[in-house]
C-alpha cells in the first residue's frame, strides 16, 4: 500500500498527460497530487520521510516553475535533481558519521563486513549519478511522449534491476559473514 501511495502521484501524471497530451497540465496537477499524498502520509503516520520531503520541494518548486514558465524543461529536469541530491546525501555519508546512508537504512536487518557497506553506498552513489544522467539523455534525445513512459516505467525499471543486482552482491557478503561466524 505504502508503495502504491508513494507512486501515485506519478501515476496521476501519467494518466493526465496520456488523456491530454499536455504536459503542463500534468504537472499542474501533479504538484496538488503530490501535497495531498504528503498530508496523507502526515495524517496516518504522523512522519514524512526526509526523501519524500525533497520530492515534495522540488515537485512543488521545479513543477511550479514548468507551469508558471510554460516550459517543459523544469519537470524534465527534476528526476535529475532528486538523483542527483540523493547520490550526493549518500556520497557524504562516506564521510560524516559511522554509518553510511545505506548501513543506517538496512543495518538493522542484516549484518555486512564494513567494506561491503561502503561499496554498496558508493555502488547506490553511481546509480543516482546514472540515473540523472540518463533521465536527461532521454528528456534531450527522445519525444516528450517518451520521456514521460521513461519516467515512469524506464526508471523504476531500472531501479528494480538495480536492486536485484544490489541483492546478489548482498547475498554473496551475508554468506561470507556467516561462514567467518561459525
Amino acid at each position: 500500500m505504502k508503495l502504491l501511495l508513494d507512486f501515485l502521484p506519478i501515476i496521476i501524471f501519467f494518466i493526465v498527460y496520456k488523456a491530454t497530451n499536455d504536459i503542463i497540465l500534468a504537472t499542474a496537477i501533479l504538484i496538488p497530487a503530490t501535497l495531498l499524498q504528503m498530508l496523507y502520509t502526515w495524517i496516518k503516520t504522523h512522519t514524512i520521510e526526509k526523501m519524500q520531503l525533497v520530492t515534495l520541494v522540488l515537485v512543488v518548486l521545479l513543477g511550479g516553475a514548468t507551469v508558471a514558465f510554460q516550459d517543459k524543461t523544469f519537470i524534465q529536469w527534476k528526476p535529475t535533481v532528486v538523483n542527483w541530491l540523493f547520490g550526493l546525501a549518500f556520497l557524504g555519508s562516506q564521510f560524516i558519521g559511522q554509518k553510511t546512508i545505506v548501513e543506517r537504512l538496512m543495518g538493522s536487518n542484516i549484518s555486512l563486513p564494513a567494506f561491503a557497506w561502503k561499496n554498496l553506498n558508493i555502488a547506490w552513489v553511481i546509480f543516482f549519478l546514472l540515473m540523472g544522467i540518463i533521465n536527461l539523455f532521454v528528456a534531450y534525445s527522445f519525444s516528450e511522449e517518451i520521456w514521460v513512459n521513461f519516467k515512469l516505467f524506464g526508471m523504476l525499471g531500472l531501479t528494480l534491476v538495480f536492486i536485484i543486482a544490489q541483492g546478489f552482491y548482498l547475498s554473496r557478503h551475508i554468506e561470507n559473514t556467516e561462514n567467518n561466524d561459525q
